[in-house]
């Protein structure tokens, strides 16, 4: 993790594309502001987390079987024996 000490109206850039200024702070309090490209999502930190959550409660309460859920996905293909008379 780098850190580093900013005053308001200072900024760092990320990867040439991704901008972050110090806005305000204030009683112990950061305001900041990002300019990214359109394609680069940003979340904040607890919501990702949550949803997250959300994603895992509902991938188990569903139809989809255990099994399918617990190995993410890529259960192998059954074999069937031949029926024989």
């Amino acid at each position: 993790m780098l850190i580093l000490s900013r005053k308001a109206g200072d900024a760092i850039v990320i990867d040439g594309g991704i901008r972050i200024v110090v806005v305000q702070c204030e009683r112990g309090t950061v305001r900041i502001g990002i300019e990214a490209p359109a394609e680069v999502t940003i979340l904040r930190a607890e919501l990702l987390e949550q949803v997250a959550a959300q994603n895992r409660r509902a991938s188990v309460s569903s139809d989809v079987p255990a099994a399918l859920v617990a190995s993410g996905g890529a259960l192998a293909p059954r074999r069937v024996a031949a029926a024989t008379d």
